[in-house]
């Protein structure tokens, strides 16, 4: 066979875009198989204790059960799907929930109940077993500008409450710290905060930090800010011992110079490699955005335009870098008006119908975040819990069977191609379809025997990469 172009002109080339080819990868190396939490909740620092996740959870289970005692409630209030096929009175909902209890879960899944009475009841294993997912101890917003004294303090005494915490293992599996940012006012504050509480904390627990540990600087705006954050890092790894690179950030997208600088580019992503590889992820910061592009009060909430802006901006920005991404917080907390035990039944009626309409509102936002490809958002109150698990497990269940399809399909069709040993576009693609399995099981929205009618097994899906997937299969 004749060739026109000569191997050694062909071998240089190819070298040539090997290595852009590969410093490409190593920038956009796709999503992390990491398991990245549903939401995170942000609580004032002075407020944090040790077995604040734990008493969350009992509050929000208590919320759920108060305002929707059944899950014919809960689907009417949200209308989910099926809901105008469920009975009305209270013996015929006994009689539904009896059965469906005994059905096997196939035949479960042919009743027009089936996604509300799934819903319900995962909502409440989640309350029970693992409320909180993330947790972020408050130093900025959530605790306020107060005396160096009182912040001081906070500090030591919100430390020794994590390690506690640590040791009776009732904090939530990621946890972190947001302190004050890096802006000229509060540098030396944010900075202070910071070294006060690893100290605390490492001296307490004998220099072990909590698992999936974090901390949060806010309102960046320049790599500056991110850069000095990781030399301070290094300083107090040095001093407690710690592994180099043990210390991880997380940045806030909630300034509209965050998404373009004074040259008109996006500047994210040099602030993320700014980081050196410790920043994780970037949080949107609703209601700081939305005052940065002026809107009043009233009208700073998720479903604003600006917002979904500057989500795409963010996702152009990262997309394929494996940073995770979060959308920020609803500020409508379902809450009753009216407090007491001897209530009227006007205010009863009242305050189920405020928070029935605050559930809404919640429901509505997230659904919103994670058809927009937002996998996680914030929590400010634990009556907000019930709701982030109900639009995240109606999500996941509704996309369950076309994800099922799509990820068979693929894993079927990348299967046959073994004639080529370049898999990463295959792998990459199939990531991205195996990360909705991984992130629907570590919600608790399905089993991973649930996820195995993709046809991979239960070992390959724990391996977490579908690359190494391709490659065992290959192998065999």
């Amino acid at each position: 066979m004749k060739f026109s172009i000569p191997e050694k002109d062909r071998s240089a080339l190819l070298y040539q875009l090997q290595t852009a080819n590969l410093t490409f990868q190593q920038t956009y190396p796709g999503d992390k198989p990491d398991r990245q939490p549903v939401h995170t909740v942000y609580g004032g620092a002075n407020l944090f204790k040790a077995d604040t996740c734990v008493k969350m959870g009992e509050i929000a289970l208590k919320n759920l059960q108060t305002y929707a005692p059944n899950f014919v409630v809960l689907a009417n209030v949200l209308q989910l799907a099926g809901h105008e096929y469920l009975p009305k009175h209270q013996s015929e909902i006994d009689a539904l929930t009896s059965k469906l209890a005994l059905m096997p879960e196939a035949l479960r899944k042919q009743e027009p109940a089936w996604l509300a009475y799934t819903v319900y009841n995962k909502i409440i294993a989640k309350l029970q077993k693992e409320a909180v997912e993330d947790f972020r101890i408050d130093f900025e917003d959530g605790f306020g500008n107060r005396p160096d004294d009182e912040e001081d303090a906070t500090a030591v005494q919100a430390a020794q409450e994590l390690a506690t915490g640590m040791k009776n293992k009732t904090i939530s599996p990621f946890i972190g710290i947001r302190i004050k940012p890096f802006t000229e006012d509060l540098k030396l504050r944010g900075v202070r905060t910071l070294d006060i509480f690893l100290t605390t904390l490492l001296g307490q627990t004998n220099g072990i930090l909590p698992n999936n540990f974090v901390v949060m600087l806010p309102k960046v705006t320049i790599p500056e800010q991110v850069v000095t954050l990781v030399r301070l890092f290094e300083i107090l790894e040095k001093a407690h011992q710690l592994t180099p690179g043990s210390l991880k950030m997380e940045t806030m997208v909630e300034a509209t110079q965050i998404i373009m600088d004074d040259e008109g580019r996006n500047p994210l992503l040099r602030i993320i490699k700014a980081s050196e590889g410790r920043c994780i992820a970037a949080h949107f910061g609703t209601y700081d955005y939305t005052a940065s592009c002026g809107i009043t009060a009233k009208y700073q909430t998720m479903a604003h335009p600006v917002c979904d802006f500057a989500h795409h901006m963010t996702k152009v920005a990262l997309a394929g870098t494996g940073i995770f991404l979060s959308d920020g917080a609803t500020n409508v907390m379902p809450i009753g008006p009216h407090r007491g035990d001897e209530l009227s039944y006007e205010q009863m009626t009242e305050n189920r119908e405020s928070v029935h309409q605050a559930w809404r509102t919640g429901f509505h936002h997230t659904m919103h975040s994670l058809i927009n490809g937002f996998y996680q958002g914030w929590d400010l109150n634990p009556a907000q819990l019930p709701m982030r698990y109900a639009a995240t497990y109606n999500f996941f269940l509704n996309s369950y069977d076309d994800a099922v399809f799509r990820l068979k399909t693929f894993v079927e069709r990348a299967a046959i191609s073994t004639l080529t040993k370049d898999i990463f576009d295959d792998a990459a693609t199939g990531q991205g379809l195996l990360n909705f399995f991984l992130k629907a099981m570590n919600c608790g929205a399905i089993t991973e025997e649930e996820a195995t009618a993709t046809g991979l097994t239960i070992d390959e899906i724990r391996s977490r990469s579908f690359y190494r997937i391709l490659e065992g299969r290959r192998r065999k």
